[in-house]
């Protein structure tokens, strides 16, 4: 079972499950935001370094995950609808100061949300997914179309869900080990958890309605002006990523005031999972304004599966 322990938080007349750490936290609100087909459990190796380092953190289940809020329509999932969640997460925090950390799509949403200063943003770290200028730019390319053939079948009524939810929800689990480098990270007892997540009744349906509902306002989102990002940028890249390619991270730079960028060599997709130790050092040596170290500099101990409160 997730070891996390969780509140509810109402926001947007939607129910999210979030786990709150070091309320007493002096340097503002960690807001962690998961992406597909994870959960806040994703960040269970950043969450107590986090706190340690001084943050209050909140890592949600965002709407349509675990034991949160599953609304039925497409247009429940629209990006706007996910970035006003945000917002009301960081308004039900009362902080001043915020870092808004994001993977997959929770980077989408982290990039957008910095992009059209829906609130003040401290610091910025992105993980394993392009601004979306970058993505607009790769997914012209046949490379790129490629990896992302999933995004398309997900359009497809019924059956993404029914081929996902199949044989206990076993793809679910195997997308972890799958495209894993370190597959000891990914054991039957983490993967068992994303497993369990997506078989709750309306899951499956609402995690497949992000892809649905990007979709659907694409040409809109196509035609949306990307101001420069001001808030300071981390960006932190496994480099064996099979479903975005490196290339997509070209050019960031163009639209990041002030960026930081990490690639970490043979680490896959679910970078904060599989590299915790590396994604951790830079993190936390970027927040507190200290030099970001590279990846091939950090001899680190391996952390072992964090034993948090339930």
């Amino acid at each position: 079972m997730d070891p996390l322990s969780y509140r509810t938080v109402i926001v947007n007349d939607v129910e999210l499950q979030v786990s709150v750490t070091n309320e007493a936290g002096e340097r503002g609100l960690a807001l962690l935001l998961h992406g597909f087909p994870e959960l806040a459990f994703s960040w269970r190796y950043q969450i107590p370094a986090l706190a340690a380092a001084g943050y209050e953190v909140w890592a949600p289940n965002l709407r349509g995950y675990a034991e949160s809020s599953k609304p039925h329509d497409v247009s429940a999932y629209s990006i706007d609808k996910l970035l006003e969640d945000i917002a009301a997460l960081i308004d039900a925090a009362g902080r001043d100061k915020v870092v808004l950390v994001g993977h997959d799509w929770g980077a989408v949403q982290a990039w957008m949300f910095a992009i059209r200063g829906v609130r003040p943003l401290d610091q910025l770290v992105i993980m394993n997914v392009p601004h979306p200028a970058c993505m607009r730019r790769e997914l012209r390319t046949f490379r790129q179309l490629r990896k992302s053939w999933y995004i398309f079948f997900f359009q497809i009524p019924w059956l993404p869900e029914a081929i996902l939810r199949a044989r206990g929800a076993r793809a679910v689990g195997d997308s972890f080990s799958n495209m894993a480098v370190d597959k000891t990270r990914f054991p039957s007892e983490v993967t068992d958890i994303y497993r369990e997540a997506a078989l709750r009744p309306r899951a499956m349906r609402s995690m497949i309605n992000y892809y649905r509902a990007a979709f659907r306002g694409g040409r809109k989102s196509a035609s949306e002006e990307l101001p420069v990002i001001h808030s300071p940028t981390l960006m932190i890249w496994g480099l064996e990523d099979s479903a975005l390619s490196k290339e997509t991270t070209d050019g960031t730079e163009e639209h990041v005031e002030d960026l930081t960028m990490r690639f970490l060599p043979d680490v896959s997709h679910w970078v904060q999972q599989e590299a915790p130790e590396i994604v951790n050092a830079m993190m936390l040596a970027w927040l507190d304004g200290d030099p970001v170290p590279e990846a091939a500099d950090l001899e680190l101990d391996r952390l072992d599966e964090p034993a948090l409160p339930g």
